[in-house]
């Protein structure tokens, strides 16, 4: 099987990111290299990826996609696994991303869910099907596949030299996963499964002006790459590759909950 990086972005978020290490050091399937981009943290950020074995990346140009991208192209694994600091991979996570890395579709990025902690039980239930449920059935609906979700997915590397050049690293303003589940190009697949799951804090729950900042960021992502490829030229882009290769326009395909069978998305 290909060898896979994971890389997790962090700013001040060095005890997120000991809970995030301490569980991919006890995976199934170990990482075969672990990157923590340091994005200008002021914390123990940089002494905890040390401790922990993890390779360090500093990158000063603030943002969440500066940081992803900076850990996506220093990584050298055939398949890149992306995390957040705060992340929580169950031990059989990465031995999972290999599995469905290695099935016949060779799908180019696979992207699960995740299981909130922390905050009540209420706004946990919120936080998981509508926020995040929203993110998937809304999104998706626009794109024509499942877009990823940056806190729990894993990309072939191939894949990302060719979107590195389309999307926009970097702007700190904008949402990574969101810009770069948009620029996938035609011919790529975008495997959604719900049983690829992580553990993630609830803490974009604690106050309403930290969720309308995410919403916020959204809404300009969106508007950036509307103007950069727009809705009607990228669905046409892809229903036109799909009728070259004799295919369906829909490029994903998604599997149930006890994980299966695969059924059409």
């Amino acid at each position: 099987m290909s060898t896979i990086s994971v890389v997790v972005p962090s700013y001040n978020d060095a005890v997120y990111l000991a809970g995030c290490l301490d569980a991919l050091a006890v995976q199934s399937r170990p990482a075969d290299e672990i990157i923590v981009v340091d994005n200008g943290s002021t914390d123990d950020t940089a002494n905890v990826a040390i401790a922990h074995g993890a390779r360090l990346v500093s990158e000063p140009v603030r943002g969440v996609w500066p940081a992803t991208a900076a850990g996506l192209d220093a990584a050298s694994g055939d398949v890149l696994a992306r995390l957040d600091a705060d992340s929580v991979p169950a031990p059989g996570w990465l031995a999972e991303v290999e599995r469905r890395m290695s099935r016949e579709d060779r799908p180019t990025i696979i992207t699960g869910s995740g299981v909130f902690y922390g905050a009540n039980a209420p706004i946990r239930w919120i936080a998981r099907n509508i926020y995040l449920g929203g993110y998937f059935a809304l999104i998706g609906l626009l794109l024509g596949h499942p877009p990823a979700f940056g806190s729990n997915y894993a990309m072939r590397r191939d894949a990302w030299l060719e979107l590195r050049e389309l999307v926009h690293r970097d702007r700190g303003d904008v949402h990574d996963d969101l810009d770069l589940s948009w620029w996938i190009q035609p011919g790529m697949i975008v495997v959604r499964h719900d049983t690829l799951l992580v553990g993630l804090s609830a803490r974009p729950f604690d106050s309403l002006g930290g969720l309308w900042r995410r919403m916020r960021i959204a809404f300009v992502t969106l508007a950036i790459d509307f103007r950069a490829w727009s809705p009607r030229e990228r669905r046409a882009a892809h229903r036109r590759a799909s009728a070259h290769w004799g295919a369906s326009d829909e490029v994903d395909v998604d599997v149930d909950v006890e994980g299966e069978e695969p059924l059409p998305a």
